[in-house]
């Protein structure tokens, strides 16, 4: 089994950022850039557990649940990742979305 740890904290700080960022700072970009990335990590976890199907889009739920959308998404992904190159990539993906977010 692999440790998803990393990714998982990755996620969870990016997503305790959001909740704290004045609505202004959601408005602008960051909640954006955040379903962006619940959507990538999404589909990732989709691509993993059912092969060969056509990825389903997640919903825009507003700029004040993409925290909570970020965080299961990366729930359903860790559940079903099976190398450590899987994470360390997950990881970069997630760090990457939290600075151009600005949070």
């Amino acid at each position: 089994m692999v440790d998803t740890t990393p990714l998982t904290r990755a996620v969870d700080h990016f997503a305790d950022r959001l909740r704290a960022a004045p609505q202004s700072r959601l408005q602008r970009s960051a909640a954006s850039e955040a379903l962006s990335l619940a959507r990538e990590l999404s589909r990732r976890a989709q691509l993993l557990e059912e092969p060969g199907s056509e990825p389903r889009e997640m919903p825009d739920a507003g700029m004040f649940a993409a925290a909570d959308q970020i965080t299961v998404a990366v729930h359903d992904l860790a559940v079903v990742l099976t190398a450590d190159d899987e994470v360390e990539d997950a990881v970069r993906l997630v760090e990457e979305a939290q600075k151009r977010a600005g949070v």
